[in-house]
């Protein structure tokens, strides 16, 4: 069956609608490159792509914020940034084939989230189209417009098992002047870590700190950013650490493209990285500063790294929820690993 590809955000809410008045089953997204995130989708009656919805449709640098439409690609939303020396500091994997709805729904973030934060923290409007053919607007192009983000909220991670997001309005910005990157390996695990808590303690902030296992050893990478003196002040401090080119953390960025299972995400105090992190017998990268490890499995992961109880609270809440926007579970069915 031929995939549809509505060029607006009204025929997107009109061919959903139309989807669910039939109960067909939907299969939505953007160039659907991340399928092996979030639990593989089941088939489906019908495929919706948001990938002919590319346009610009604001933006001021002045103002640091930008609109786009859901399909654009995220490289190409990063060009646009970077011709005004401003960015978007996410850092999603996939890049050349994401699209910009792809990386909300599937909540990605990079090294940068330490500083920066994630799509939670840049968004300031979103729309999104519904099986009951409405869109939804909330928030604006305003940074402290804050009115009715909340239900934006729930789109950001929900791997479009609730509606398909239609455009996106971020909050970007400056490139900094410098940057440079600093690499040390070690043997274990655990001597990482203390590194990277000895450097948490300093007065200096790094922009990143990664800690990988994959090739060989356990490396601890830092970014700094600032302007010059800040810069060369790190260089000072890590002197026993090895310079490396920034171009590293393309690699970083692509490090789960390289596996051809799952990737589940563990968050953990960053009080229990290292002891996590020394029980994974898997190809993993430690946010050392966000608390949050990514393991790789080339198979089906066991099911305690899922995450939460079947019968908590919040497993409820979001049940809930799926509840109020697709009734009949027809979209994404077996992504969020079959659970929602």
């Amino acid at each position: 069956m031929p995939t549809l590809c509505p060029d607006s955000p009204e025929q997107l809410a009109e061919a959903l609608h139309a989807s669910a008045e039939a109960h067909r089953t939907i299969r939505v997204g953007g160039n659907f490159s991340k399928d092996k995130l979030g639990g593989a989708p089941c088939p489906a009656d019908v495929t919706i792509s948001t990938r002919a919805l590319n346009r610009l449709l604001k933006y001021d640098p002045r103002d640091l914020t930008i609109s786009v439409e859901a399909g654009m690609r995220f490289a190409d939303l990063e060009r646009i940034l970077a011709g005004h020396r401003q960015m978007l500091p996410l850092d999603p994997g996939w890049a050349a084939e994401s699209t910009v709805g792809g990386v909300v729904a599937a909540n990605l973030s990079g090294p940068r989230r330490r500083q920066y934060g994630t799509a939670r923290d840049m968004i300031i409007g979103m729309s999104f189209a519904t099986l009951q053919g409405k869109l939804i607007q909330s928030g604006g192009m305003v940074v402290k417009n804050v009115a009715g983000l909340d239900m934006a909220k729930l789109m950001i991670g929900s791997f479009g098992t609730l509606a398909a997001i239609a455009t996106v309005n971020f909050k970007v910005f400056p490139v900094p002047a410098e940057s440079r990157t600093f690499v040390m390996r070690f043997e274990s695990a655990e001597e990482a870590f203390a590194e990277r808590d000895r450097i948490l303690r300093s007065i200096l902030q790094p922009t990143a700190i990664d800690i990988v296992n994959w090739p060989e050893g356990f490396r601890l990478l830092i970014r700094a950013a600032g302007n010059t003196r800040v810069v060369e002040r790190w260089t000072r401090e890590l002197a026993h650490f090895q310079i490396a080119d920034d171009s590293l953390w393309e690699d970083i960025h692509e490090f789960t493209h390289r596996f051809q299972g799952a990737r589940i995400p563990i968050p953990c105090k960053l009080t229990e990285m290292a002891g996590i992190a020394a029980k994974l017998d898997v190809p993993f990268i430690a946010r050392g500063g966000s608390g949050v490890i990514y393991a790789h499995y080339a198979g089906t992961p066991p099911a305690i790294e899922l995450g939460g109880k079947a019968g908590d609270g919040s497993f409820a809440m979001m049940t809930k929820v799926k509840e109020m926007f697709d009734p009949e579970r027809l979209l994404n069915r077996g992504r969020l690993y079959g659970r929602i």
